[in-house]
């Protein structure tokens, strides 16, 4: 037996999420089909992270045990022949039969885009959030400085998570402004918040995403951030930000 890791892109707009669903397509149903065509043996992929319905990957991970003598290189090629066009592998390796994608400690980095224009740009609309007019992007920079580091996010995370222990660390929170979104006749700018990591709660980014937003619209201040992490409360947070927004962007080994 052969434990086979895959690096996987996919847009999730059509897809209810990672992980199986009864509801509709998932990206982990899909894999565990187009492996399944490939080998003829029933397969399970077990993701690095389980990013929900709507939301963008380009580095997931994902590892599966298979007999089959394919060189672990080729499986990339062989399974992208089976998948739908929307999702991708761009990398398979072999890694240690007891090596699994959720037990080591990685960085994760997801970013958040935000279309500033106008008009939503038709060619941009399904990976970002439209948030037209004046950004205050310092203070949206100011209010980020205070996520960053060790903390108990409970008002950063989804009230159904049943996760009890909230606490993660945020190595750096970027915002990026990229004025060369614009084109085509739409004026436009793009605005990328980049989130760096151990590990998230359950729409821990998005929250944080919608909640920088607030502050650069001056309906919250900056110094209010830090209050509502201390709350601990999710109801002093701001809105989830749209899933579209959100894509994970690579999953890193530190060990």
């Amino acid at each position: 037996m052969r434990r086979i890791l895959l690096t996987v892109a996919y847009d999730g707009t059509e897809y209810h999420g990672w992980q199986l669903q009864d509801n509709g397509p998932t990206i982990e149903g899909e894999l565990n089909r187009a492996i399944e065509e490939l080998t003829g043996t029933v397969i399970e992929v077990i993701g690095a992270s389980r990013t929900d319905a709507g939301v963008h990957g380009k580095g997931n991970r994902a590892v599966f045990d298979t007999e089959s003598t394919i060189p672990a290189e080729r499986f990339t090629a062989a399974i992208n022949a089976f998948l739908p066009r929307d999702i991708r592998v761009i990398n398979s390796q072999e890694v240690d039969i007891d090596w699994h994608p959720r037990k080591v400690k990685t960085i994760k980095t997801y970013e958040y885009r935000i279309d500033r224009g106008i008009i939503p740009d038709p060619l941009r609309v399904r990976y970002t959030w439209n948030v037209w007019g004046e950004l205050d992007i310092d203070a949206m920079r100011k209010a980020a400085g205070h996520l960053v580091g060790e903390h108990d996010f409970t008002s950063f995370c989804a009230a159904a998570s049943p996760v009890e222990d909230k606490t993660r660390e945020i190595i750096s929170i970027d915002i990026e402004e990229n004025p060369s979104a614009s084109g085509g006749g739409i004026p436009s700018e793009e605005l990328i918040i980049r989130v760096k990591g151990y590990g998230f709660l359950y729409n821990m980014v998005r929250i944080i995403a919608g909640t920088l937003i607030a502050v650069g619209q001056h309906k919250i201040t900056s110094d209010d951030v830090k209050t509502i992490l201390d709350a601990r409360d999710r109801t002093r947070a701001c809105e989830t930000a749209p899933a579209k927004g959100l894509t994970l962007i690579s999953i890193i080994d530190t060990e």
